[in-house]
């Protein structure tokens, strides 16, 4: 039997697999009108094809709480009741084919308002810009906009923009919601101190500069079913130990063990653990499961279940990843964007049962 691909139960909800599909941005919703941050036919179809793949859970893309809270004028949003209707059909066709449907809900905070990757991500034209808001008026890199300093009166709007955005996820029939703290969005930038400047009551100490991604959870935590789990997307570090700027040091591994520590205590089920995106230029060592040992860090020391991600393409290594101890669950990007049926392939070569479509099924 595969470890890979037996039920992973979370308060009452049991996940077909342990193969899940990791929140990546299709930058693809209108950008004007009525029909801005709703999910369209380019939605369906890419998270359709996926869960036709076997996927037993997915986590549909960053999607923003508020229109200043997006990545890229083409981001998905749940800031409004039309975004949510054009959700349903997802989720519907995602449970009838045995996955789990599940969202990431963020803020882009000084990383907003930028272009398609495809178009090469740079900040937008006048017509479609709008000015970010972040923990301190310090840019992403040189040249971007300087952010707007958050007050703690528009701190706490955003706590209710994600709780607003959860309560519409719930209406939208997703039954895992995932909150955004990594890759340089805004909890992120608070959680860092190399964006994070304040002086007030999130800035500083440790315990301050968590104080907003505790209190994020927590709104979300209190609007959210007892009996469906909440995920958590950390940056583990930012691979920054001083800054040569002005000799800053970056997250680390040991400041989101005691972060996971602190989720935990707050009804937080599962730590979905990246690493990085606060500051351009680093050097990453990457490779095969280079973020894997953060994820068993986590586990292992609070006691928190981990999901694994980054670059985890082959389904051997995968099925160690379980086995060894090192995360819960494994989450495939790019891998699934390169095979939709990667979970199908996994399951044959590690002999476990696939669960094809009748559809596909007769053809095998």
């Amino acid at each position: 039997m595969s470890a890979l691909f037996t039920p992973y139960t979370l308060r009452s909800l049991t996940l077909p697999n342990r193969v899940w599909m990791a929140p990546m941005c299709q930058y693809s919703a209108e950008v004007f009108g009525p029909g801005a941050g709703v999910a369209n036919d380019w939605h369906f179809a890419h998270y359709a094809a996926r869960a036709t793949g076997g996927a037993g859970l997915i986590l549909v893309e960053a999607t923003a709480v508020s229109p200043e809270g997006r990545i890229s004028p083409a981001d998905l949003g749940l800031w409004n009741d039309t975004q949510t209707e054009g959700l349903r059909r997802i989720t519907a066709f995602l449970k009838e084919r045995g996955t789990v449907p599940g969202i990431q809900l963020g803020h882009a905070g000084r990383k907003a308002a930028t272009d398609r990757p495809w178009r090469g991500g740079e900040p937008v034209g006048p017509e479609e810009a709008w000015l970010p808001s972040a923990p301190s008026a310090v840019p992403y890199v040189p040249g971007h906009p300087v952010p707007v300093e958050l007050t703690v009166e528009q701190i706490q709007r955003i706590v209710r923009q994600f709780a607003d955005a959860a309560r519409r996820a719930l209406a939208a029939g997703f039954q895992v919601v995932e909150v955004h703290g990594a890759h340089g969005y805004l909890i992120h930038e608070f959680l860092s101190p190399l964006s994070n400047r304040r002086t007030d009551a999130y800035g500083g100490s440790f315990e301050n500069r968590v104080r907003f991604a505790l209190e994020v959870v927590e709104a979300v935590r209190a609007v959210w079913p007892d009996e469906l789990p909440v995920f958590f997307r950390t940056s583990a570090t930012d691979w920054v130990t001083e800054n040569p700027e002005d000799g800053r040091d970056g997250w680390t591994a040991g400041d989101t063990v005691r972060l996971a520590h602190a989720l935990r205590a707050r009804g937080v089920d599962l730590v979905d653990v990246s690493t990085g995106g606060i500051t351009s230029g680093i050097r990453i060592p990457t490779g095969p499961g280079y973020q894997v040992p953060f994820a068993r860090r986590v586990r292992v020391e609070a006691g928190l279940p981990t999901a694994a991600v980054g670059l985890i393409t082959e389904p051997q290594h995968a099925e160690k990843i379980i086995t060894g101890g090192d995360a819960d669950a494994v989450l495939l990007g790019r891998e699934l964007l390169r095979d939709p049926h990667w979970p199908h392939r996994a399951a044959a070569e590690l002999g476990a049962a696939k669960r094809l479509p009748d559809q596909y099924a007769w053809a095998v």
